[in-house]
């Protein structure tokens, strides 16, 4: 396979996303029903699209996440439910909106504290850890990311109780329920003015990344790793997890691993991530 011209460099101005207009469109532009590529249309789990394309915007987050609270109220789910975004800049928006109709449903929200990111395993976990031992009053989730798709990208998906991707049943139902909602102009969807969301009782900010990092030892050989002496090049590519790098890092279980950040460990506005790019070394070099 050729290998592009581009690898290994910065991406050049021709081909970075308008931010700008990204989220101009996702708050102005509003999907032809019509048109099947402009509906929710659920594949692993989720929905996926563009702003730019109409087929991810605030229609979208509002029908969709309308879809779910319906959903929740018809199979008794009433526990909370734990969002998480990802450093797209779609989704930031949409956690935004998503709130603002969780509120007016009266569904207790939790994410993570001081607007930070949220890897789609993190959710899982919470949903798992919180309700086991429960038979009632469960928990499930939102998981706001496209994964590995282009910049330009949103994507939006639900966790039911079980902390895992939601199988076909429940998204054909969340799916259709949202179609419905937006063939009749979201007139049936319940929203709370975004400040009044951030600010409900409801709405939790809660520290997601300290119980993950904490945890990891009942799953990974932590041991291990300390006394293998290694010496490592961390790179989060702008992805979810780049705080969750920094607190390992910080953490006891690596105190003997040498590590140098290699790249960002904030995300890029440059290539459609929010937040400017820094570039940290937090441990020793190579």
């Amino acid at each position: 396979m050729a290998v592009s011209p581009l690898a290994g460099k910065p991406a050049p101005e021709s081909i970075l996303v308008d931010l700008a207009a990204l989220e101009r469109a996702y708050y102005e532009l509003r999907p032809d029903t019509e048109d099947p590529r402009q509906r929710v249309n659920f594949g692993t789990s989720g929905h996926r699209g563009s702003p730019l394309s109409a087929s991810f915007t605030e229609s979208h987050i509002l029908a969709i996440t309308q879809a779910i609270c319906d959903y929740r109220r018809l199979q008794g789910t009433d526990g909370p439910l734990y969002m998480g975004k990802d450093t797209h800049a779609a989704s930031a928006p949409a956690q935004r909106t998503a709130l603002e109709v969780l509120a007016a449903n009266g569904v207790e929200s939790r994410i993570q504290q001081d607007d930070g990111y949220t890897p789609t395993p993190v959710i899982s976990r919470a949903i798992l850890v919180y309700n086991r031992g429960r038979r009632e009053h469960l928990s499930d989730g939102i998981v706001i990311t496209p994964s590995h798709n282009p910049p330009e990208d949103g994507g939006f998906k639900y966790n039911p109780p079980n902390g895992g991707p939601a199988d076909t049943e429940v998204t054909t139902w969340v799916q259709d329920r949202a179609n419905e909602l937006l063939r009749g102009g979201n007139a049936a969807v319940r929203r709370t003015a975004g400040a009044a969301a951030l600010r409900a009782s409801g709405t939790r900010e809660e520290d997601l990344i300290g119980p993950y990092v904490d945890d990891l030892h009942h799953v990974i050989d932590m041991a291990a790793i300390r006394a293998a002496g290694l010496r490592l090049g961390v790179d989060p590519l702008g992805g979810a997890a780049v705080y969750y790098w920094i607190t390992m890092a910080a953490s006891a279980w690596t105190a003997p691993v040498r590590t140098r950040w290699l790249g960002s460990c904030a995300s890029r506005t440059s290539t459609g991530w929010r937040s400017p790019m820094t570039r940290m070394r937090i441990a020793t070099a190579l």
